[in-house]
């Protein structure tokens, strides 16, 4: 049976959460602002929506200012610019988020680096890239699904990687590579492995933390994973669940959780692992971005 710690992404974000709202209302007390966070979503995409419900839904129980801008399909590339412009400029508003994908018809990446870095609570700005790859966390946002997969790997390693091997599967600007980042900055010695590399699973082999993230269902297998190592798994994946009866589906990771379970020291679950620190790791950002424009010290997470 399955030996790993089961690392539980749920009560980590809640724990996230919490030191959220004190800091929020803490904010509030000292200077009379309400942390704000904007997000715009374009058309409707009911996977998007059900995200966008949620963030505005944490923001509420946040003590945030949530403000939510739903606009048609048919957007304009030119009135999109505008909104953004706009909340750029809006002295209540602290965090601007646009909800990815957008249409087609969109260039999503003008937009993306169209928002002000200091308002950029998605981390997707290339001066906050750049600000990580620097090394500098204290003025930067970072990514909010790395920045939570890492709070879960300093739950069980600490603060300091030094001496420990990280292998990350995926090179993706919104996850591999600031996951990557984020590792070498706590001083793990860092593999970037992916579609094109060599004998990925020989690679893993040697990693005390294993992060996986490529979108492929249950591709990392028990016989890549180190006796002991870490296993985050970043993968959402649906895959049909005809035992649960037609048409059915279920939710897998990257990883094939029940046979890594039994080799791995600790494992995150899919769902209840890093998809719940996601969404928190959002809400941090905006309070540290909060606390930055009025010049206080932001809290840490």
């Amino acid at each position: 049976m399955a030996h790993a710690a089961i690392i539980d992404g749920k009560k980590a974000a809640a724990s996230v959460i919490e030191a959220v709202k004190a800091a929020a209302a803490g904010l509030e007390a000292e200077t009379g602002v309400k942390t704000g966070l904007a997000v715009i979503i374009v058309g409707d995409d009911p996977a998007s929506h059900a995200y966008v419900g949620a963030k505005g839904r944490m923001a509420k129980e946040c003590g945030f200012n949530s403000i939510q801008n739903t606009l048609p399909a048919e957007t304009t590339q030119e009135e999109l610019a505008a909104l953004v412009a706009t909340l750029n400029e809006e002295r209540t508003i602290h965090g601007v988020l646009v909800q990815l994908p957008l249409p087609k018809h969109l260039n999503s990446e003008a937009i993306v680096q169209s928002i002000r870095p200091e308002k950029d609570v998605d981390g997707l700005h290339v001066v906050n890239a750049g600000k990580l790859a620097t090394g500098d966390l204290e003025t930067g946002l970072i990514s909010c699904t790395p920045a939570g997969a890492m709070l879960l790997v300093r739950s069980i390693h600490g603060a300091d990687l030094s001496g420990l091997n990280a292998v990350v599967i995926g090179r993706s600007n919104l996850f591999g590579k600031p996951m990557a980042q984020l590792l070498l900055h706590a001083n793990a010695t860092v593999t970037v492995a992916h579609s094109r590399s060599k004998d990925i699973a020989g690679l893993c082999r040697h990693a005390d933390i294993l992060v996986a993230a490529v979108g492929r269902p249950e591709m990392v297998k028990a016989d890549w994973v180190k006796p002991g190592a870490t296993v985050i798994d970043v993968g959402i994946n649906r895959i049909a669940a005809p035992e649960k009866g037609e048409g059915k589906s279920r939710l897998v990771g990257d990883v094939a959780y029940a046979e890594a379970a039994e080799v791995a020291g600790a494992i995150t679950p899919v769902p209840g692992g890093v998809g719940p620190m996601t969404i928190a790791m959002l809400m941090a950002n905006t309070v540290i971005a909060a606390h930055r424009a009025l010049g206080k010290t932001a809290p840490q997470f």
